[in-house]
Formats: C-alpha cells, structure tokens, sequence
C-alpha cells in the first residue's frame, strides 16, 4: 500500500535527519537558497492571486505549490529541519553540535535565497524603480508593515504575538513535511503537503523563511520598516516559534507516541513499575 503508518513516518523522520547531517555544507546552503527563493515564488504567487480575485483564501490555496516543490525535489527548508532533525536527535542517531551546525547552515541559505528573490522581484515589479504604482507592490508593502510596525504599537505583547504565531505555522508546516513521508507516490506527497501549509497560510500565521522575502521586498518597494523592525520585532520571536512549534508539537509529541525506542523505553519502565507494587505487595 502507499500509506505509511505514523509509526513508519516516525522512522522515515529520523532517517531524513540522519541524511541531513551526511550533506556537506555547500550542498546545504545551495539546497536552502532555492528553498528561499522558492518560497518567495509562492508568496508573490499567493498575493497577485488574492489582489487578482479580491479573496485572501485563493491565494492561500495556491501558495502551497511552491511548498510542493522544495518538498518533492528535497530541497532544504530550516522550518522543516526544525521537526527532522529533532526527530533523529531524540533517537540518538545525530549530535546536538551536528545538529546546531545544519540549522544554521540551512537558515543562513535561506535568508539568501529569499533576498536573491527579494531583488530579482523588485527589478521585475518596478522597472529597476522606475514605477512603483504596482497593485502588488503595494499588497507587499502593507504586509511588511502589518508584520513588523503593526506588532511594534502593541510592545511586548506584540512580540509575543508574532512568537505565537510563529508556532502555529510550524506546527502545520512541520506537519506538511511529516505527512509528505505517508506516501511514496509524488502525487500523495503533494496532496499530503499540501493540506496543513494551505490551513496556515489562510491564517496568517508567522513562517520565518517567508518573511525573510516578504519583509525585505516591502523594504525595497518603500514599507515604512527599519532592519531593526525586521529582525526584532518579527524574524527573531517568529524563528523562535518556528523552532518551539516544530520540536515540540510534531517532532517530539510524534518521537513519544510512535518512536520505537520510546515505546519501548515506556513499556520497560512500566514493567518496573508493577514488578515494584507486586514486589511491595508480596512483602
């Protein structure tokens, strides 16, 4: 059959992680660019489709094509690594410094990446800033205000909201990623991946891959944001939600209830347990 069970995909998850960690550190920059760049594809594909029809939720269904594409070609995506690597690293098969090292590898290209676009987009919108009355351009704009000026007026509570945010994106992200490891088959991966990355989109939550094109591209088309409002008030708290929601809610909450060796680790120690109580009893 072409489904895999959880406890299959868990297996799947740490084997990916181990793979990850084998790719040298120009494969992995490489990788991550054209997840950057990709992504800023479906975030420009995503806002002319809602500026086009007037309905956030179209572009939401279409951004996660591009999703797809660094799924199925086995690009390197760190909101993804956030769950895989976890995942190989509670089964003990890759160390916490290998570990450190991808993720920052990983993130680093795609921050390049997603700037590469950033630039390219902004040529293609503007003539090379020759106009600037691009009904896109200004979708853009308001979006990377909305996500850094727009948390600013609130302060902390702000912050904590772009973190916040920042977790419930991963959780489905990471999710796209892991349910992509049910099937074999190219089409049950894109329909997999698919669901949970459209249910975040939709929402407007934080992904921080997302916003290194969005917010830099609205800097370069006029948004009203510093580099300080940037990485502050958004690309930090939303990175770091990214990772909160990514190890805890898929690769550690999959890792416990379907990771062999914690099923077995949970089943010794409940042995133990009632070998204690009969022991007690029997004295």
């Amino acid at each position: 059959m072409d489904y895999k069970k959880p406890g299959e995909v868990v297996e799947l998850m740490i084997q990916s992680g181990k793979d990850k960690i084998k790719l040298s550190s120009i494969n992995l920059l490489i990788l991550a660019a054209l997840s950057g760049a990709i992504l800023g594809f479906g975030t420009t594909l995503a806002i002319t489709a809602t500026v086009q029809t007037g309905l956030g939720i179209v572009g939401a269904l279409v951004f996660p094509a591009c999703f797809v594409i660094v799924v199925v070609m086995g690009f390197e995506l760190v909101t993804g690594s956030f769950a895989v690597l976890p995942a190989a690293y509670f089964d003990k098969q890759i160390r916490m410094q290998q570990m450190i090292k991808n993720l920052l590898i990983v993130y680093t290209g795609n921050l390049l990446g997603a700037l590469l676009y950033a630039v390219l987009f902004w040529v293609s919108v503007t003539n090379f800033g020759h106009t600037g009355n691009s009904p896109i351009a200004a979708a853009i704009i308001k979006i990377a205000e909305t996500k850094t000026i727009g948390y600013a007026q609130y302060g902390g509570a702000g912050i904590a909201t772009a973190f916040t945010k920042g977790i419930l994106c991963n959780w489905m992200v990471t999710m796209g990623v892991v349910m992509s490891l049910t099937s074999s088959s190219t089409l049950g991966k894109i329909v997999a991946a698919w669901i949970p990355v459209f249910i975040f989109f939709a929402q407007g939550f934080e992904h921080a891959v997302v916003n290194m094109f969005v917010i830099p591209a609205g800097m370069l088309l006029g948004a009203k944001v510093t580099f300080k409002d940037w990485w502050v008030i958004n690309q930090i708290p939303a990175t770091l939600g990214n990772l909160v929601g990514g190890v805890i809610f898929t690769a550690l909450a999959l890792y416990l209830t379907h990771g062999k060796k914690s099923l077995t680790a949970t089943k010794r120690s409940f042995d133990a347990q009632k070998n204690v109580r009969e022991m007690a009893d029997a004295g």
